[in-house]
């Protein structure tokens, strides 16, 4: 799961992901609103995303998320 700072990010990083880890399935977008918040600008967005066989590199998904501003993190 990658959690990022807004949707246009999250959707970047959904379209991106098949092109760089080629990635086939294609990713759910989910909004997460924050504990205790009814503002929509305080909302992270998740990027959820399937790797049963652990094909994919933790360390390389985190730089990759890093640069929009995000983090990933496990389910």
């Amino acid at each position: 799961m990658l959690v990022l700072p807004d949707r246009e990010a999250a959707e970047e990083v959904a379209q991106v992901l098949g092109e760089r880890f080629g990635v086939s399935e294609e990713p759910r977008i989910v909004r997460d609103a924050l504990a205790g918040e009814d503002d929509a600008e305080d909302a992270q967005w998740l990027v959820l995303l399937h790797d049963e066989e652990r094909r994919l590199d933790v360390g390389a998904l985190d730089g990759f998320a890093a640069e929009w501003e995000g983090w990933r993190e496990d389910p």
